[in-house]
């Protein structure tokens, strides 16, 4: 049996997510960090980790937004996932993931607290099947989805794709 998007969805119980795809937290760790030990980029409960499958198809995207936190990506199935990654600078950061190492794609990547990211599976009819793991611990109290016009204001250089990328 040929394992495809809706394999992985079904066998993983996963849901859709509010920035594309479909996902399931799969860990959340029980210690707590205090807030007074956290910038002010932390809004709510802050857990020391948590991990979650991530599935995109290729007609989806996960629209461009940051976290208050680290994010290790890690790939596990499908077709290679494109990451885009927004330094504070403008620069651009293209990460893929995928299992084609001799062509510059890696099985995990990193993408910095407070950068503006999204990703996307560019290979049609495709789909990819990764892992987020966030540290400190992600809350929904801290995610912000990028508006279209304020980024692209920003980073006019990269217009297009954040056009692409953002509700």
């Amino acid at each position: 049996m040929e394992k495809n998007a809706a394999y992985y969805i079904n066998k993983l119980a996963l849901n859709n997510h509010l920035e594309g795809g479909a996902f399931k937290e799969t860990y959340r760790s029980k210690m707590v960090i205090a807030n007074n030990a956290l910038n002010e980029n932390f809004k709510g409960i802050t857990n020391a980790s948590t991990a979650v499958y991530f599935l995109l198809q290729h007609n989806q995207f996960s629209a461009f937004h940051k976290i208050a936190s680290d994010e290790v990506w890690h790939f596990y199935a499908g077709n290679t996932l494109t990451v885009y990654e927004i330094e504070s600078n403008g620069n651009l950061l293209t990460h893929k993931l995928g299992t084609d190492l001799e062509n510059g794609e890696t099985f995990q990547c990193m993408v910095s607290a407070g950068n503006w990211f999204g990703s996307r599976c560019e290979v049609k009819n495709g789909f990819s099947l990764v892992g987020c793991t966030v540290a400190p611990g992600f809350n929904f109290t801290d995610l912000i989805l990028a508006d279209r016009t304020d980024l692209i204001n920003k980073y006019p250089q990269i217009a297009s794709l954040i056009a692409e990328m953002t509700y």
